[in-house]
């Protein structure tokens, strides 16, 4: 059976992970989750992320939850923007801004998967994915 949004998938069990406070919590591979899942390390919001294939030759991602010193993580929130039923594009001046400037917009544009702030410095629009904070 085929996924109709791999993304809300993707932050779904991430979401369900921290719930459950999960060390990591294993993904079916894409490329698209591999950009996600850099952005969310190089941002903090995760420790690691790892491929691996197991032994039914399927591809996995490994993503390591990352908790702070009382053992709450360090995502609070996850939200998806643009899904499959309804898509949504901006221009640079309307891409999404959280209040606090604590967190960040995913974005996919024409120069592939980057963050809100990246976004409006490169001067590209596109497809705000998600916000996480």
């Amino acid at each position: 059976m085929s996924m109709v949004d791999p993304i809300a998938d993707m932050l779904t069990r991430i979401r369900n992970a921290i719930m459950a406070r999960h060390e990591f919590v294993d993904i079916p591979y894409s490329n698209i989750k591999l950009a996600i899942s850099k952005i969310l390390k190089e941002e903090g919001y995760i420790k690691n992320y790892k491929t691996f294939v197991d032994e039914s030759r399927k591809k996995f991602l490994k993503v390591y939850v990352s908790y702070d010193e009382n053992s709450k993580s360090v995502i609070t929130g996850l939200k998806r923007l643009s899904k499959s039923g309804r898509r949504m594009y901006v221009k640079v001046d309307g891409i999404p801004r959280l209040r606090s400037r604590i967190g960040l917009v995913v974005i996919s544009t024409s120069k592939g998967l980057m963050t809100d702030r990246n976004a409006s410095k490169n001067k590209v629009g596109g497809e705000p994915l998600f916000k996480i904070w």
